[in-house]
C-alpha cells in the first residue's frame, strides 16, 4: 500500500473505484486500522460512483507512530490537566487534509466512524472547504454530557494492554462481544481471524493511548457543528454501548438539517448485514451535495476556488 506525506506525519492509504469519480475519505476509530473498513464495504461505495479513500490514522497500523512522545496521563487529563497530552483531534483533522493535499483532492465527502466519526466533525469545523457531504457513525460532539459508555464497554477501554498475540487475539473477540451489535452478532473464529490479521499488520498499544488522549484533551465541538453547512447523516446503533445513542442525536440536533438514522440492534461496529442500508443512506446523503460534486475530477468543487 501507498504512502502520503501530511501534516508531517507518513500516512498509509488505499483506493477503491475510478479516480475520476468523486472523492469519499473513510476514517477509521480509536487504534482501529483502516482494514476495518473492510473491502468489500469500500468496493460498495466504489460501485455507487465514488473514487474511496481509507488510511490510518497517525499511532494506528503502519501511519507515523509518535513512540517518543512519553505516555499521556488519563487520570490527570480525566481531571482537566491535559500537559502529558502529545496532539489532538484537530492535529488529526489537519493529517486528513494534508491527506487529501497529497492525493491532489480539493473536497471530498467524508465518513468517520467513532473517534472517526469526531476526526470528521473536526475536519469540517476546522476546513470546510474539503467537505463536500458528512457522515459521522457511531460518534458524538465532545460534550460529555452526552455519548457516555456503559460499565461494560468501559471496561474495555481500561483493560490492561495485551502481552502477545494470543491474548490480543482474545481481548478482541470480548471486546466484540461487548460492545457489538446485539443482532448480528460476529462468530468466534471470524471475530479470531480479523484479529489475528490486524495484530500481524500492526500493533500500537501505545498510540491506542496517545489517541484516547486526544479524545478526552479535544474541546466540544458542539457550537462548531452549528455552523456546518454540508449535507449530513449521522449513524448510530441503537444498542451502542461503547457510545450511546445520545451522542449521535445530540451530533445531528447541532448541524443544522442534518439527518439521523437510528439503526436497531447495531452496536458499535459495522455488522456486514447492515451495509446495504448504510451504503444507500451514504450515497443519498452525499447526493445532497448536488452541483458540490461537479466539476474537476479529483471531487474538486467546480466553484470553490480551491488552489490544492
Amino acid at each position: 500500500m501507498p504512502r502520503a506525506l501530511s501534516n508531517g506525519m507518513e500516512l498509509e492509504y488505499d483506493t477503491f473505484g475510478d479516480p475520476a469519480d468523486p472523492a469519499m475519505l473513510l476514517i477509521m476509530g480509536l487504534g482501529t486500522q483502516m482494514t476495518a473498513w473492510r473491502p468489500e464495504f469500500c468496493r460498495a461505495l466504489a460501485g455507487r460512483g465514488f473514487h474511496v479513500v481509507r488510511y490510518d490514522n497517525r499511532d494506528c497500523g503502519l501511519s507515523t507512530s509518535l513512540d517518543h512522545c512519553p505516555p499521556p496521563d488519563i487520570r490527570a487529563v480525566l481531571a482537566g490537566d491535559t500537559s502529558t497530552v502529545p496532539y489532538l483531534l484537530a492535529d488529526m483533522a489537519r493529517d486528513a487534509a494534508g491527506l487529501l493535499d497529497a492525493l491532489g483532492i480539493g473536497a471530498a465527502h467524508v465518513v468517520g466512524a467513532s473517534m472517526g466519526g469526531m476526526i470528521a466533525q473536526q475536519l469540517v469545523i476546522d476546513h470546510p472547504e474539503r467537505v463536500l457531504s458528512l457522515c459521522s457513525v457511531m460518534s458524538t460532539t465532545g460534550d460529555r454530557s452526552v455519548g457516555g459508555a456503559a460499565p461494560e464497554a468501559v471496561a474495555v477501554l481500561a483493560a490492561p494492554a495485551p502481552r502477545d498475540r494470543e491474548e490480543a487475539v482474545e481481548r478482541a473477540v470480548r471486546s466484540a462481544a461487548a460492545i457489538g451489535s446485539p443482532a448480528h452478532p460476529v462468530p468466534a473464529g471470524e471475530l479470531r481471524e480479523r484479529a489475528a490479521a490486524a495484530y500481524d499488520r500492526s500493533h500500537r498499544p501505545e498510540g491506542f493511548a496517545r489517541q484516547y488522549a486526544a479524545i478526552l484533551a479535544s474541546p466540544d465541538r458542539t457550537a462548531g457543528l452549528h455552523a456546518v453547512t454540508v449535507p449530513t447523516l449521522v449513524v448510530h446503533g441503537a444498542e451502542d454501548p461503547l457510545v450511546h445513542r445520545s451522542g449521535g442525536e445530540a451530533t445531528a440536533a447541532a448541524v443544522p438539517g442534518a439527518e439521523l438514522m437510528v439503526i436497531p440492534g447495531m452496536g458499535h461496529d459495522l455488522p456486514e448485514p447492515l451495509w446495504p442500508d448504510i451504503v444507500d443512506a451514504v450515497a443519498r446523503n452525499a447526493a445532497r451535495a448536488g452541483d458540490r460534486t461537479a466539476g474537476d475530477a479529483d471531487g474538486r468543487p467546480a466553484a470553490s476556488g480551491l488552489d490544492g
